[in-house]
């Protein structure tokens, strides 16, 4: 039996008495790239921060490869890779420092470092600019750094907090395209949450959240099918009553 790279078990969270989470209930394959929709307080941010333990819960509710990342915190957290919507490099580092020091952090030895570097940068047609100052790089090499950051430690799972809002069409549709390569070569897992249905591809897989609940989960066709409507857009509204607000 597979265990899945990321598995919810009715996970609730409460912000005091204002309850945010009800029940979320989903799983992330091995090698397979999911999708997070919902609208704005739909409750992603929250469901991030959990998984991340920015926030902590109560029960043993989040398993990461199958370790629960309550009981066993550290070892849980080094299957997880993240790239958030805010950049966090160092402006002023090169695009080889950034990953030097991210490697340090994760323990990772300089000469291993360096060959994982390669591939990573390779794999993102960047390492001809590895020693480029990352305030030189515009935001979708930015993006691309950021994401073989997060894989230098060879997580299970990829977590991506809307990695592509701003980015012009030619970095989207490199990204979209790489992460899934990623998936479909490596195992890597993805969880990425994003207002963009145009990047979800056919054979992805969407968990559709609103108000804290899992309102429906499946493909772009199986949702579009269940919600007997012509689009994913048309299904989104259907499902949230939501207007794009």
């Amino acid at each position: 039996m597979t265990i899945a790279a990321l598995e919810i078990n009715q996970l609730d969270f409460s912000y005091g008495k204002k309850q945010v989470l009800h029940g979320l209930t989903f799983n992330v394959e091995v090698g397979q790239c999911s999708f997070l929709l919902g609208p704005n307080g739909a409750g992603k941010s929250t469901l991030f921060s959990l998984i991340t333990r920015l926030y902590d819960q109560d029960k043993n509710n989040i398993r990461l490869a199958g370790i629960d990342i309550k009981a066993q915190p550290l070892k849980a957290l080094a299957q997880l890779g993240v790239v958030f919507q805010q950049t966090t490099l160092d402006l002023d580092l090169s695009v080889k420092q950034n990953l030097l020091y991210h490697a340090a952090l994760q323990g990772i030895s300089r000469k291993k470092a360096k060959i994982l570097i390669q591939q990573q940068l390779e794999q993102l047609d960047m390492f001809e600019r590895q020693n480029e100052l990352v305030r030189l790089l515009n935001g979708g090499h930015r993006r691309r750094v950021e994401i073989a950051r997060a894989l230098m430690h060879q997580p299970k799972l990829l977590l991506l907090d809307e990695p592509t809002v701003g980015l012009d069409i030619a970095s989207r549709e490199s990204i979209v395209t790489h992460v899934h390569e990623l998936c479909k070569q490596t195992g890597l897992a993805v969880l990425w949450a994003t207002h963009l249905m145009d990047e979800v591809l056919e054979n992805d897989k969407i968990i559709l959240i609103h108000q804290g609940r899992v309102k429906a989960e499946g493909t772009r066709a199986e949702i579009i099918q269940k919600t007997a409507t012509e689009s994913l857009s048309q299904a989104f509204i259907t499902l949230t009553n939501s207007r794009g607000k």
